[in-house]
């Protein structure tokens, strides 16, 4: 991650550097890449150029939206590549310079292309939209105005024992509580930054995997589904969606909640952290914000969560540093690591609704 802006970096320069070291810790060479999926970079082709790849080297190619649900679309796409035989060896590569070019996540009446249905009420952010869903969720469930610090604050806890982190001064109670409003009641440290940098990840069989240099990791599980909509937010603020994935994931796979060491779930804001954990059974709805207290998902708790500092501490890579860190975590390579990590499991609660547990081989 960069703290500071520079004005000539580009997405597609943060991607090729971190692609180089995806290679590296794999031990490949581009020459053994055949599949390509972009996220935030906008040309396969002006990328694929940069790269010097050869004529006629890739056979997959596939490129998505800069919006952070669609890290793990992306990555369940390249999965079902490999799976069908379209490619043996996928790079995964995501590049952001939001902050050195000044990036806003809404805050006008230009943001998304659904903006119209959603500014007339002054809905400008994804921000407002989960600060209403959040909204209804304490009144309805009877939510205490600190609820969401233990968050924060954890995720901030982690960050601070993270050198990639960008956030590392340690966040007190106080300093959460008398923090400004965004869009009320999310306050500043419950928002994601923005800053650049860069993810790449290789994703190839778990049989070549085997012989490569890093220990694999496996996809165990994994699972989607979309609620379409005008709007960020809708009634059911994704929950069918999402205990339709949970249902499906857990079934499939033969684990429970029970069986996560790890868990890494998108936080584009702190609200979200609770709906995925009641979603996907780790406590029943409504009871996330007692589930996250005491410690319970911080180092040495029941169920650490955003080992790497999350979206509010360490930066925001659109899900893809919860990918990355994960994996980190399965290898035993975390500067947070979680003792004997034998499953880890990452959640995206958004208008597209994924999640992916990962294994040792």
């Amino acid at each position: 991650m960069y703290r500071q802006r520079d004005a000539q970096r580009s997405a597609e320069d943060l991607g090729a550097a971190a692609l180089r070291q995806a290679l590296d810790d794999a031990g490949l060479a581009k020459s053994d890449i055949d599949g390509l999926c972009l996220m935030r970079i906008p040309s396969y082709q002006t990328f694929g150029s940069m790269l010097g790849l050869d004529p006629g080297q890739l056979r997959h190619v596939s490129q998505y939206e800069a919006a952070g649900r669609m890290a793990g679309v992306a990555m369940q796409a390249a999965a079902m590549a490999i799976a069908s035989g379209m490619a043996e060896t996928v790079a995964l590569v995501y590049g952001n310079n939001g902050r050195s070019v000044g990036a806003r996540y809404g805050g006008d009446y230009s943001y998304g292309a659904l903006s119209s249905y959603e500014s007339v009420y002054g809905m400008t952010s994804p921000g407002a939209g989960v600060g209403l869903a959040y909204s209804r969720y304490v009144k309805e469930f009877g939510v205490p105005d600190d609820a969401l610090a233990p968050l924060a604050i954890s995720n901030r806890k982690f960050a601070m024992n993270n050198e990639l982190a960008v956030m590392r001064k340690e966040l007190t109670y106080d300093d959460y509580m008398n923090s400004r409003y965004i869009a009320e009641p999310l306050r500043l440290f419950d928002y994601c930054l923005i800053n650049d940098g860069a993810v790449a990840m290789i994703m190839t069989s778990a049989e070549r995997a085997a012989d490569l240099r890093k220990p694999p990791v496996l996809i165990d599980s994994m699972g989607a589904n979309t609620t379409v909509a005008t709007t960020y937010q809708v009634q059911d603020n994704f929950w069918a969606s999402a205990t339709d994935v949970a249902d499906r994931l857990w079934s499939e796979s033969g684990l429970s909640p029970a069986d996560i060491d790890v868990a890494s779930i998108y936080d584009n804001f702190t609200p979200t952290i609770l709906f995925s954990l009641e979603a996907f059974g780790y406590c029943k709805r409504g009871s996330g914000w007692e589930f996250v207290r005491d410690g319970r998902i911080e180092a040495g708790g029941e169920l650490p969560v955003n080992t790497s500092g999350g979206h509010t501490s360490e930066s925001y890579m659109q899900g893809w540093n919860h990918l990355a860190e994960l994996v980190r975590q399965v290898r035993g390579e975390s500067a947070n690591q979680v003792p004997n990590c034998g499953y880890a499991h990452y959640v995206c609660y958004s208008p597209i609704i994924t999640s992916i547990v990962f294994s040792k081989a």
